[in-house]
């Protein structure tokens, strides 16, 4: 989860490369808590129209209005006077009357509901935002959910609070059986330094390019 902050996501290139020097794979949560979403959100943008084949962004929770639009992204789009005057945030919205109004963040809403919420790499890690759910039987029901669409009430709510589901390693290694993969890739959560004893090493990657489950397949006849 990058949550808007800027000079980490540029800290993150510098260390890994730059686009297209290194693939890119973002599981979610790029606005709120942090002070510069709009300039986060925009470079990674930038980028995945840049460089289609390199980039990948996958939606998180807070890639949703009723969620941004409590923790600070409304708020960051909402204000017009603003002190850094970015020049990657200003040239997202110069078709704008206002430099930062609430259409902006309409924009932005819009292009979040077109994200796709999970990935396939190498056909054998799955990845995704959130976690599994015990409703998804086969990749089949993610391929069917169309694009744009809002986030329903029953998905990706906080761990842990009643409004979602809590998996352990044996859930983990049902769905890995059932779908021939070999790791779980998951954001949201911050790993405890506890929880850091078990390194587990995956050695099949080959091109390093996600394929996110295709929308609407051509049935064959």
């Amino acid at each position: 989860d990058i949550h808007g902050q800027y000079t980490d996501l540029l800290r993150l290139f510098e260390y890994g490369g730059f686009p297209p020097e290194a693939n890119y794979l973002f599981l979610g949560d790029y606005v709120d808590r942090g002070k510069q979403s709009l300039e986060t959100i925009c470079l990674l943008l930038a980028y995945k129209i840049k460089y289609p084949e390199n980039f990948f962004l996958l939606r998180g929770n807070h890639e949703c209005a009723s969620i941004n639009r409590i923790y600070g992204f409304y708020d960051e789009c909402e204000l017009t006077n603003r002190s850094d005057n970015s020049w990657i945030v200003s040239s997202f919205v110069r078709l704008s009357k206002r430099r930062y109004n609430i259409k902006l963040w309409k924009t932005f809403t819009d292009c979040f509901n077109c994200l796709p919420i999970a990935a396939i790499i190498d056909e054998k890690i799955f990845c995704c935002h959130g976690g599994l759910s015990p409703d998804l039987q086969g990749m089949e029901q993610i391929r069917r959910i169309m694009r744009p669409t809002d986030v329903p009430d029953t998905g990706w709510g906080e761990n842990d609070r009643g409004v979602s589901f809590t998996f352990g390693a044996d859930v983990v290694s049902k769905f890995l059986n059932r779908h021939d993969l070999d790791l779980i890739c998951r954001a949201h959560q911050i790993l405890k330094p506890s929880e850091k004893k078990n390194k587990y090493q995956y050695g099949g990657m080959n091109s390093g390019r996600p394929s996110t489950p295709q929308r609407n397949p051509t049935k064959k006849k």
